[in-house]
């Protein structure tokens, strides 16, 4: 099984996480953002990865520690459970429709932290969660698991699908990049990534 435990405390967030890629999409979110708890349990439930988040941040200011925070923690989970990259699928594309909104996520576990972020939100809350968070939160993810990651909304008009869209793509596309194939070497024409 592949399962990380982190814990991480700062002045402004304590956070306790846990992640295993090999399972069922067992979750237990409680961030104190319920926005996004909502957006953590469909990434979980799509992504079938075990996810489990406690977090008390300073939402007195706002939720951007809580939820920058949590990225960095869950990036340095998922890196932790596929640091053996041996057999690694690496790659992983997915697209979700969600009503009138559909995203794409491309992924590369490529150890090259990089984001590509295209959405154009309409408004500045999706519940009690900031819109802008969303591209924060996917790159402290991105930059603390070292992986590729381009999330592309093409289009849509309301704010909850396109960011669900957005969450659900990335968890397919995650899904498809850690399986283990038959290859016992690392895909790359280095041998390495």
């Amino acid at each position: 099984m592949r399962k990380s435990e982190i814990k991480r405390k700062t002045r402004e967030t304590d956070i306790d996480l846990s992640l295993c890629v090999d399972g069922t999409g067992i979750n237990e979110i409680k961030t104190g953002v319920g926005f996004f708890d909502h957006m953590l349990t469909a990434f979980s439930t799509h992504s079938g990865f075990d996810l489990f988040v406690k977090c008390k941040g300073d939402l007195e200011v706002d939720c951007h520690h809580t939820i920058e925070d949590i990225g960095i923690v869950l990036g340095l989970a998922f890196y932790e459970v596929i640091k053996d990259k041996t057999g690694l699928a690496r790659y992983g594309n997915f697209t979700i429709p969600m009503d009138e909104a559909l995203a794409t996520c491309n992924v590369d576990i490529s150890g090259r932290p990089y984001l590509v972020f295209n959405s154009k939100f309409k408004g500045f809350y999706m519940g009690d969660m900031e819109v802008q968070m969303v591209e924060e939160f996917f790159r402290a993810f991105t930059m603390n698991s070292k992986v590729t990651m381009h999330i592309n909304v093409h289009y849509g008009n309301n704010d909850h699908h396109m960011c669900e869209a957005i969450f659900k793509a990335v968890a397919h596309a995650l899904k498809e990049a850690v399986k283990i194939g038959d290859r016992a070497e690392i895909l790359s024409s280095k041998g390495v990534i």
